[in-house]
């Protein structure tokens, strides 16, 4: 059975990516060589510049279907326009013009429903790709990446996941920062999230919208304070006060943040970061045992 842990933030910058890299890291380590690294963060997907030997298996593209309208078919009756709930279509009767934005269509087909005159077709339109790399050892990493100026980064992580072979033993999704659509997207079918924070007020700000929005969601949660020593301890008093999971806190380390900004962070992991990243496991592998 399948367990898929997601690693998400209010806000970025709080260290998603490095707890997600170095779980990935220590889960092949010390618990199963089935664990599989899912980078939805498909507007700026960074994951596999942290390993030193990869190998792309393969590519794909995301596609999404975009209505054409024949304006020899069309009647300009105007019920595909009334039809789309994102207003992607214009149509101007008196001069006979139509158009589709491509950006705000969500490829719902609801104007194929629509029209009654076989006006609208379907052509694809590339909006993405999927990349799948060795890493050395484990499953590897299968990464996502949204075409420049598209909106539709949910679309591109649905298809991420997807691609995503279930036979693995743990997936961790490193998701998008923030708490809009992308973030429910990627932490819908989680059995648990991870929410890293930062012990500042802006860490404190957007860790309660996260909270809130896994509160709605019912996924079950737990959170990571990063870079501990810094700021103050009002995170750890909201932890308390909402009686919150705290999994762990892993210590600002001057030297670590600096072979994070080479690539190296999986190199020299520092006696008392690694230390940190074991208690969290252990926590998490109790979880993984009770599913």
């Amino acid at each position: 059975m399948t367990f898929k842990i997601a690693i998400a933030s209010g806000k970025g910058g709080t260290g998603k990516t490095t707890v997600s890299v170095n779980l990935y890291h220590f889960f092949l380590k010390y618990i199963s060589e089935k664990v599989k690294l899912v980078d939805c963060d498909v507007e700026e997907p960074n994951d596999v510049l942290f390993f030193k030997e990869t190998e792309m298996e393969s590519t794909q593209k995301v596609m999404q279907f975009i209505p054409e309208i024949d304006p020899e078919k069309c009647t300009y009756c105007n019920r595909c326009v009334d039809y789309c709930e994102f207003n992607a279509i214009s149509v101007i009767p008196s001069v006979k013009y139509t158009d589709i934005n491509a950006d705000l269509c969500h490829s719902c087909g609801a104007c194929l429903v629509a029209c009654t005159f076989g006006a609208i077709t379907e052509k694809a339109h590339m909006i993405g790709t999927i990349n799948n790399y060795k890493t050395g050892n484990g499953d590897g990493l299968t990464e996502g990446i949204l075409r420049v100026g598209s909106p539709m980064q949910t679309m591109v992580i649905k298809e991420l996941k997807k691609k995503v072979f279930q036979n693995e033993e743990i997936i961790i999704y490193d998701a998008p920062p923030g708490t809009s659509c992308p973030v429910v997207q990627t932490v819908a079918d989680a059995d648990f999230t991870i929410l890293v924070t930062e012990p500042t007020p802006f860490g404190l700000h957007d860790l309660k919208l996260a909270v809130d929005l896994l509160k709605e969601t019912g996924i079950p949660f737990g959170i990571i304070v990063n870079k501990a020593g810094l700021g103050n301890k009002q995170v750890y008093e909201y932890i308390k006060s909402e009686r919150l999971e705290l999994l762990g806190s892993i210590p600002f380390n001057k030297n670590y943040a600096a072979q994070y900004s080479s690539g190296n962070i999986l190199s020299n992991i520092p006696d008392e970061i690694e230390i940190c990243y074991l208690e969290i496991i252990k926590k998490l592998k109790r979880k993984i045992v009770r599913a």
